[in-house]
């Protein structure tokens, strides 16, 4: 059942900037097609969880539109990609930025910026019924109660049936697969003992869905070295 893609779903795949807004931020070029990478379905944190910050890890949040794969396939066209889709979540895709500009610098990959666990917080999933239109929903995202991001699914480079196009033309796409379809501007920080809490909304305000959780100093494990 896609509706427990987080247990199921055998991979996370993110699209790198699919907002012009956030991509200028970052100071990278606006691509011409798609780019995505991968994340372990072992970094998904649920809604009300506790998310991990690794020692000396500069951790910037990255709120998204997840769309949830319900029939899988390869070379999906843009005109029958809604078929495959059973619904959406609202996600955060955690990013160790001083680790990720560390890689890049060096033109080694992403995957352990990434990849630690519980750098995927999510909420819960709605079923496609339930949502008006995709490409006309808000997401947002607040640290202590005060507003970081705050964007439109409207803005996306991309928009969806390309994103299933493009990914299920390189890999096929199964069933409880998650795409991450990239964040607005105001991407930051988030440190230990920040709440943090996102919402996904219908144009109208119209609430759907939250998405909330608390962030820890990791005990253990990796430390980042400059």
């Amino acid at each position: 059942m896609a509706a427990s893609f987080a247990r199921t779903g055998k991979k996370i795949v993110a699209i790198g900037r699919n907002y012009a807004a956030h991509a200028k931020e970052l100071n990278n070029a606006v691509p011409k097609e798609p780019f995505f990478f991968l994340k372990p379905t072992s970094s998904f944190l649920p809604s009300g969880g506790k998310l991990e910050i690794p020692r000396g890890i500069l951790a910037h949040h990255e709120v998204e539109l997840g769309v949830v794969i319900g029939k899988g396939g390869r070379d999906i066209t843009q005109a029958n990609a809604e078929s495959h889709i059973a619904g959406y979540t609202l996600a955060v895709d955690m990013t160790a930025r001083n680790l990720q500009d560390k890689v890049r610098k060096a033109g080694l990959p992403w995957s352990a910026a990434k990849g630690f666990d519980g750098f995927t917080p999510i909420g819960s999933f709605l079923p496609k019924e339930t949502v008006k239109d995709a490409h006309d929903l808000r997401v947002s995202l607040k640290i202590n109660g005060e507003t970081k991001q705050d964007g439109t699914t409207a803005d996306m480079i991309f928009r969806i049936p390309r994103l299933i196009e493009h990914v299920s033309s390189i890999m096929t796409l199964e069933e409880g697969d998650l795409i991450l379809t990239g964040t607005p501007s105001g991407v930051g920080p988030v440190n230990p003992g920040d709440k943090v809490e996102c919402a996904l909304t219908e144009a109208d305000g119209r609430a759907l869905l939250e998405l909330d959780f608390d962030a820890v100093q990791r005990e253990g494990g990796y430390q980042f070295q400059e």
